[in-house]
């Protein structure tokens, strides 16, 4: 019975620690957005809202990944296997294989970059 909530769990997106409190209860309210009228600025600001949380998104991927290779480290007593990670992160385990991989080459100071 456990996995409704963990299912319930995962829709929920995390809180944006930067938005009022308040403003989260507001279905309507999406940093302020809403509030502008003039079109450019509204453009100029959700554009600048998408490339951030483009890079967000591209940053907690890359702890993701480093997360993962540290909990396959083979040198760590409690190592998990790629099995294990893909299930506790909900992704499939060739996806948790590469994550691994591309944490590792994090850690050795690579780009992480398989071209």
């Amino acid at each position: 019975m456990a996995e409704p909530e963990r299912t319930e769990r995962r829709l929920r997106p995390a809180p944006l620690l930067f938005e009022p409190a308040e403003a989260v209860t507001d279905p309507e309210h999406f940093f302020d957005l809403e509030s502008i009228e003039d079109p450019r600025e509204l453009l100029a600001r959700a554009t600048e809202l998408t490339v951030a949380f483009r890079a967000a998104q591209d940053r907690a991927v890359e702890f993701q990944a480093l997360a993962a290779a540290q909990l396959a480290d083979p040198r760590r007593f409690d190592r998990l296997a790629p099995a294990a990670i893909a299930e506790q992160a909900q992704w499939t385990e060739d996806y948790a294989r590469k994550m691994i991989e591309f944490g590792e080459s994090l850690l050795r100071g690579g780009d992480g970059d398989a071209s």
